[in-house]
């Protein structure tokens, strides 16, 4: 049994896919799978069903997984200890990030810094707010990029930058000529949202008081707010993206974009990391990587800005 088998297993049980797994670990999917197969065939049981569809822990791969995140966590606290003694900018380091910031946030610094320090192995992966919450008590990360909200005292808080909330609206919309848009303005609007449980959508949520756009069955729910925004380029009804996604798109796609009414809706985007998080100079290197590259305008609040 060797930790790397360990590793492996625990990647499949959060993807629940082998294939996304050994992308995630930077390995092949057939020497993740022999490896898993050779600690199964040690411990005579198996830890993976692999009939169904996506793959499940079987009920004594459940307890196994357990242990192995106990295991892990351990020997990892073990190599940080050593590392941060060193201020090595080496090893595995696990970030979890929202879906609604890593399509705009990652290709702005990620790239760069993988270049600039080729002897860090970074391991990113989407994730929702109460999972990378889980995440980190557990172990299974060491940091994750989030919308700054309450509930989150028992950890590490390391601020990044502040984001603005924009209207995307179609040109068919009655609001498309609108210079800006107001709450009040929403009422009825056909609205394309994320699912429950996106801190992105309960924001503005609160914000624009949208209970009853949503009671009215105007509100619709698919997965993806790149889904949302072709929506409404092909015509059909209102979604909101953050300021990053604005900095992406074309001219004729801007031409879509409404700011929200003074005081304007913002998110602050922060650095989680658990209380008794070792690395710090890796955590500051990154950081530092990540204020370098957002627009230095979005570094503090403005006055025509709100928190939500």
């Amino acid at each position: 049994m060797t930790l790397q088998q360990l590793e492996y297993i625990l990647a499949v049980n959060r993807f629940r896919h082998f294939a996304k797994a050994a992308e995630y670990c930077r390995v092949t999917q057939p020497t993740l799978s022999a490896m898993i197969q050779k600690l199964e065939e040690e411990l005579d049981a198996k830890v993976f069903d692999r009939s169904q569809q996506p793959v499940r822990p079987t009920p004594i791969g459940v307890h196994i997984i357990e242990q192995a995140k106990e295991v892990l966590v351990r020997t990892d606290s073990i190599k940080d200890i050593i590392n941060e003694a060193k201020h090595s900018l080496c090893g595995i380091f696990r970030l979890g990030i929202l879906p609604t910031i890593a399509p705009y946030l990652l290709p702005r610094f990620f790239p760069q810094l993988a270049k600039k320090y080729a002897q860090l192995d970074i391991r990113v992966v989407e994730m929702k707010i109460n999972d990378i919450k889980t995440a980190l008590q557990t172990g299974e990360i060491h940091a994750g990029i989030v919308a700054n909200l309450p509930g989150m005292e028992e950890f590490s808080q390391t601020p990044l930058f502040y984001e603005q909330f924009y209207a995307y609206i179609a040109r068919e919309d009655r609001l498309f000529g609108n210079e800006v848009i107001r709450t009040s303005d929403l009422t009825g609007s056909q609205l394309w949202m994320l699912d429950e449980g996106h801190c992105f959508r309960d924001q503005l949520e609160r914000f624009c008081q949208l209970k009853t756009a949503r009671a009215s069955q105007l509100a619709y729910h698919l997965g993806s707010m790149e889904t949302f925004m072709r929506m409404v380029e092909s015509g059909k009804g209102i979604t909101f993206i953050p300021g990053l996604a604005v900095l992406q798109l074309d001219g004729r796609q801007k031409e879509l974009v409404r700011p929200f009414a003074i005081p304007s809706p913002t998110r602050q985007i922060i650095m989680l990391t658990s209380q008794n998080f070792i690395r710090k100079t890796l955590l500051q290197t990154i950081v530092q990587e990540i204020t370098s590259s957002v627009p230095p305008e979005m570094l503090s609040l403005k006055a025509t800005q709100i928190v939500v």
